[in-house]
């Protein structure tokens, strides 16, 4: 499995069978010029998660891929916890995630859905830190948000114990080595956690 970084949760993720983008939101960068894509995945609506003004770029560089979300989008199927998803040669499972409070007086977040890639070798959370039932290889980490704090990322982990975690949902952070090191220390062992470098593939 190949993975690109794009900035935030925006992420590519070429299984050999698929090639799918997942969140390319606005604090990301350099997602519209992408080719070759199977499937755009979008975990939520919050702005971060999906550039509404750069999609129509990145649906004309890929008039093959198919779009999915949790909730109304033009062109995207709508995607519900328990659907399963056949995408070129990969299988993605559609979970029940839904968003993490952000705060009890502000209003309720909207839909979050989490992508199982494959049986587990890779999942996408979004803004949940849904624990799937599955056993994952590659995690993609939420790292910093309104709704969290560094111990509900490393707890996280911990809890989910994949092979490999990659640090993402990171645009608000000012030092991120900070928080990373948290991540690292605090990984249960046999846990690698991989800071990718953006928009350069790397072997995981």
């Amino acid at each position: 499995m190949k993975i690109v970084h794009f900035g935030h949760s925006c992420l590519l993720v070429d299984t050999g069978g698929a090639r799918l983008l997942f969140d390319p939101g606005a604090f990301s960068t350099g997602f519209e010029r992408v080719a070759g894509l199977d499937a755009v995945l979008v975990t939520h609506e919050h702005v971060d998660h999906l550039d509404v003004d750069r999609l129509p770029a990145l649906r004309e560089a890929n008039p093959g891929a198919r779009l999915f979300a949790p909730f109304d989008l033009d062109g995207a199927t709508r995607t519900a916890p328990g659907d399963v998803l056949e995408i070129a040669a990969a299988t993605v499972h559609v979970l029940d995630a839904p968003h993490e409070v952000i705060h009890r007086d502000l209003p309720p977040a909207p839909a979050n859905v989490g992508y199982l890639v494959d049986h587990g070798a890779f999942y996408h959370p979004g803004d949940s830190l849904v624990v799937p039932e599955q056993r994952v290889d590659v995690l993609a980490l939420p790292t910093a948000a309104p709704w969290m704090k560094v111990s509900d990322a490393a707890d996280f982990l911990a809890a989910v114990s994949p092979r490999k975690a990659v640090p993402v949902h990171e645009a608000l952070l000012a030092v991120t080595d900070v928080y990373y090191r948290v991540l690292s220390g605090t990984a249960p062992e046999g846990v690698e956690v991989v800071v990718l470098p953006r928009g350069e593939g790397i072997e995981l």
